[in-house]
């Protein structure tokens, strides 16, 4: 197979289908070019096996061939030559992997000027200001991406220039000081690489092809793609495109567009534009932006061309599309187009309308609703449950409304200052003129971001957009002077707070009260179409330890308790010395009088529980827990022995620590193993809890009581457990307890799962406790891998997921799919559900719906993500993620 495939190639599948092999953009732009005969300057798309080569072998040897080949063919449909000093074709070089990773590659514009070339492009176009403007942007963008050169090397110079002639825009620096700048540059080049600036066009192209390869693997893609959990072995294509020229003059501009709008959903293309400028000035937010009013105003014609475009656009993808356009000389030229990035309250409402169908006539189109489904994500939802501020502050200053939710922080004016002040557990607020992509790593760790210049779909607005980050752009009255900005007077320094309103667009001193958000209408739409197709096949229940939560879990959707962890009942303050005297105690009596005040305020626990959850199944965990975590440390007490002294109840409680004490409390005496050496404690909680349901059904409720027996690893240790419980249940309530009750046990090592079976026998249900047979199948101690050693992992592709995050199909995921295996044939009707992390983590989900379990589990937040995530699972056949 060719590494290089024109524009125009004849696939045998429509191109927008071919993103494994050319990536998003050049797919796209192959699909415009040659299915919807759009005006799309002509070009070529370097494939990501060409990437993939790159990365494990070096530069492909035939490439430097099919690179020519394919350049001459360019030659001759656009009637000039690379580099040609008379009448020069100049190119574009721009990244695009198969997953939209919007300011995370480089772009190198106008490639093919040199001393020669640049002559040529004036005489040809009557401009010497617009070649010259041209070449220094092209040495600008050569010299930072391919050579490796700081931005402030030309910014530093372009703005002095700009200072000294006065001038308010790039535009109005005359062609003499463009040329003179020219020089500049190339003395910059010549003086921190050692070398003159190339002049060889064929050698730029390769020097920006390979640019876009290492770039691949450069630290703010790498972060990028851990983020949005993408595999690094994808690698990206890379696409050269014939040039057109949004800064020839003022006939001539450039934009960005959508469809829709991205911000709110609303049925209304929106976008930015300026006249006289190239791509970067729009994205890079350089200047301020006009809307495409402007646009209609100034080029009417045009206006009612694009809008056209995008009509078509929609109804050939069914979906928002993002475009990017030029206008050079009074003619549009359509340069990308992608299905659009959106924020959570736009996509709700997107998906609700496309199934109600878009427009008339001949550009009708509707989706269904499984369809719409496929289309949101976890972040989607997360979004719409944004905090907004729970009172109307005053504002300094107001910019754009660029990705909605409210934060409030301390003000940090660096990337790396933003780090620091997380690692130091502050909140941060990341202030900067724009952002670029080496602002990535902070815009990550930010609550909010606020730039004073850029506009709606800015590098800021548009990485923000994606994460979900409140973010305001464009705020033009903040001036930034070092680390502090002002306002009409007022003065913000470092360190200092402020709130930041994403969805007004508003700037607030101090700190502002956050209150939850209410979601759209579309929300409940949305949610009740993933319940119908889920139904019966993947239910979703929340981990709830408390009345409240219970509650809360039911009004989100629950459909039961998949786990209630009774030790975090007995961590409450007025809990905690009961728990200290039953581990104390030094007879039974004093043991079984402890015992017997936990078990009248662990009813009153169960009561609430069961009251929220009527006629939906509570899985009460026993406890799990090692009895030294209900103590106090044992440095610290031994600090104090050594210090200040210990009383006589302290002396107690260090020796009693000493000997819980355990070199290994994970895969210590804990769980059922607990329960061997202090039967008492599990009798009292499973009394209280069959107390707690008599008494509750006896009021009307309909409670379902599944009792879990956590860490059970051989069939005779869960069968004499169970005795246990059902002896107590006996105890209490013989026959007429008014609840549904079963028993069951939690797998969470592999040596359960590998032996579910036999275990089976002695169950009625099981639920995979994942985070600890996460821990268990790795090796990883999740407290202490997941900052130390976890990052580098990611970064290198050790690990393709954070497993404690995402379970994989390998390793935890195999361990999975046989446990449930071998239960079910065991025993036929066997209830399986999943209880860790992972019941709340979309892709995790997929392989639990392929592995047949009934049901997953999570926190109360997450579950309308995990309804929609079952539905999808359901939907897609549980197929993995593609990324």
């Amino acid at each position: 197979m060719p590494y290089v495939y024109a524009f125009d190639h004849k696939h045998r599948r429509p191109p927008m289908e071919l993103k494994d092999l050319l990536g998003g953009k050049g797919a796209n732009l192959a699909e415009m070019i040659s299915v919807l005969k759009l005006p799309v300057p002509h070009g070529f798309t370097i494939s990501t096996d060409a990437c993939r080569s790159y990365m494990h072998g070096g530069w492909p040897k035939t490439l430097d061939q099919e690179i020519k080949t394919q350049v001459a063919a360019l030659e001759k449909k656009m009637k000039r030559k690379l580099g040609d000093p008379k009448d020069p074709l100049l190119v574009s070089v721009r990244s695009g992997a198969k997953f939209s990773m919007p300011g995370m590659m480089d772009t190198v514009l106008n490639l093919g000027l040199n001393d020669k070339s640049v002559a040529g492009l004036a005489t040809t176009y009557k401009d010497e200001r617009f070649a010259y403007d041209s070449y220094r942007r092209f040495i600008s963008m050569y010299g930072r991406i391919v050579l490796g050169l700081e931005a402030h090397v030309f910014d530093h110079d372009l703005e002095a220039l700009k200072e000294r002639l006065g001038a308010k825009t790039d535009a109005d620096i005359p062609a003499n000081e463009l040329k003179a700048l020219c020089e500049v540059y190339k003395k910059a080049v010549q003086a921190h690489t050692g070398k003159p600036f190339p002049q060889d066009p064929m050698k730029q192209l390769r020097g920006a092809v390979e640019a876009v390869f290492k770039s691949w693997n450069g630290p703010r893609a790498i972060a990028y793609r851990v983020r949005e959990k993408i595999s690094h072995e994808l690698g990206t294509a890379v696409n050269v495109q014939a040039m057109v020229f949004g800064n020839r003059d003022d006939n001539s501009g450039t934009g960005v567009g959508f469809t829709r709008n991205a911000a709110t959903g609303e049925n209304k293309p929106y976008g930015d534009f300026l006249v006289n400028a190239q791509g970067e000035d729009v994205v890079a937010g350089i200047r301020n932006t006009e809307d495409l009013n402007a646009l209609k105003k100034k080029f009417p014609a045009i206006h009612a061309e694009l809008l056209k475009i995008f009509a078509r656009l929609e109804k050939h993808y069914k979906d928002m599309c993002d475009t990017e356009f030029t206008i050079e000389q009074g003619k549009l030229w359509m340069l990308q187009t992608r299905v659009g990035k959106r924020t959570g309250a736009a996509a709700l409402k997107m998906a609700v309308d496309m199934v109600k169908g878009s427009s008339s006539g001949k550009t009708a189109w509707k989706i269904s609703q499984k369809e719409a489904l496929m289309r949101l994500s976890a972040d989607h939802l997360d979004q719409v449950l944004h905090p907004q501020f729970a009172s109307k502050g005053k504002a300094l200053a107001k910019g754009l409304a660029a990705s909605p939710g409210a934060a409030v922080g301390r003000v940090y004016f660096t990337a790396d200052d933003a780090v620091s002040a997380v690692e130091r557990k502050e909140d941060v607020i990341l202030v900067r003129n724009e952002t670029s992509p080496e602002d990535v790593h902070g815009m990550m760790v930010a609550k909010g971001i606020l730039t004073s210049r850029g506009g709606l779909v800015s590098h800021a607005a548009v990485v923000a957009r994606g994460w979900g980050t409140p973010a305001v752009v464009g705020a033009e009255a903040v001036k930034i002077s070092g680390n502090k900005f002002e306002v009409n007077g007022t003065v913000v320094k470092e360190g200092d707070w402020i709130s930041l309103d994403g969805t007004t667009g508003e700037v607030i001193v101090g700190k502002m009260e956050l209150s939850a958000s209410k979601p759209p209408k579309e929300f409940n739409t949305v949610l009740k179409w993933a319940d119908e197709v889920r139904k019966g096949k993947l239910a979703v229940r929340a981990n709830a330890d408390t009345g409240e939560d219970a509650t809360k879990a039911r009004e989100l959707g629950a459909e039961g308790i998949g786990l209630c962890r009774t030790e975090h009942m007995f961590l409450a303050p007025d809990r905690l010395p009961v728990v200290r005297r039953m581990i104390l105690a030094d007879t039974p009596e004093e043991e079984a009088k402890a015992l017997e005040e936990l078990r009248k305020v662990q009813k009153e626990d169960f009561i609430d529980i069961l009251k929220a959850m009527s006629g939906l199944p509570v899985t009460v965990r026993l406890l799990d827990p090692p009895l030294h975590e209900f103590l106090p440390r044992v440095d610290e007490l031994e600090i104090k022995k050594a210090t200040a002294g210990l009383s006589k109840e302290e002396e107690k409680l260090l020796a009693t620590a000493h000997a819980w004490a355990e070199f290994n409390p994970m895969i210590g005496t804990r769980g059922v193993r607990l329960g061997v050496v202090k039967p008492g404690l599990y009798e009292m909680q499973v009394r209280a809890l069959m107390e707690a349901a008599i008494e509750v059904a006896a009021k009307g409720f309909k409670p379902v009581v599944e009792i879990m027996i956590p860490l059970t690893v051989t069939r005779d240790e869960l069968a004499l457990a169970r005795s246990w419980v059902e002896t107590a249940i006996k105890e209490v309530a013989g026959k007429k307890s008014g609840a549904k009750v079963s028993i069951g046990t939690m797998i969470e090592t592999p040596r359960a799962a590998l032996r579910a079976d036999e275990l089976a026998e002695e169950a009625d249900f099981f639920s995979f406790g994942t985070n600890d047979l996460t821990q268990l199948t790795f090796g990883f101690s999740r407290d202490d891998v997941e900052s130390r050693m976890m990052p580098a992992y990611l970064e290198l592709g050790l690990l393709k997921r954070n497993p404690f995050e995402t379970i994989d199909q390998t390793g935890v995921g195999e361990l999975v799919e046989i446990g449930a295996q071998r239960g079910r044939k065991a025993k036929k009707g066997i209830k399986l559900g999943v209880c860790g992390e992972h019941g709340g983590d979309p892709e995790s989900i997929g392989l639990f719906y392929r592995a047949g379990l009934n049901y997953v589990s999570c926190s109360p937040y997450r579950v309308p993500i995990a309804r929609l995530a079952s539905a999808q699972a359901v939907i897609g056949g549980a197929k993995s993620d593609t990324k």
